[in-house]
């Protein structure tokens, strides 16, 4: 996703996606919290991937990172929230496409941690 714009509290975060079949798509996400170098979260309406489709009527989920030291370096969590909230009709779809999203966003996140002590 290239980020239009830096990260403030309440404001949304836009930029257009990146990945490969997703090039049509808009990155749109409202930032709830941050407290730099420890914790950031966002609301968004995972795997909004039709463009024909209205998702702001949906409730949006809540997407938390925690960075938490530790003995051996930082911990890093990231919790994904209130998939009960989105409609029976896409909840199941939209949880798996988020589950290998994230999956492989932590591969690239300890890639790139690894290669960038």
């Amino acid at each position: 996703v290239r980020i239009d714009g830096p990260f403030t509290e309440g404001e949304p975060s836009t930029g257009q996606i990146t990945h490969p079949g997703y090039e049509h798509l808009r990155w749109e996400a409202v930032v709830q919290k941050i407290d730099a170098e420890r914790f950031f979260s966002y609301t968004w309406h995972p795997y909004a991937h039709d463009p024909a489709v209205d998702y702001s009527l949906e409730t949006p989920t809540l997407v938390e990172f925690q960075l938490e030291p530790t003995a051996e370096g930082t911990l890093l969590k990231v919790t994904e929230s209130g998939f009960d909230k989105i409609s029976s009709a896409r909840r199941a779809e939209a949880f798996r496409m988020n589950d290998r999203g994230w999956a492989g966003q932590m591969k690239n996140i300890e890639s790139h941690v690894t290669q960038n002590p």
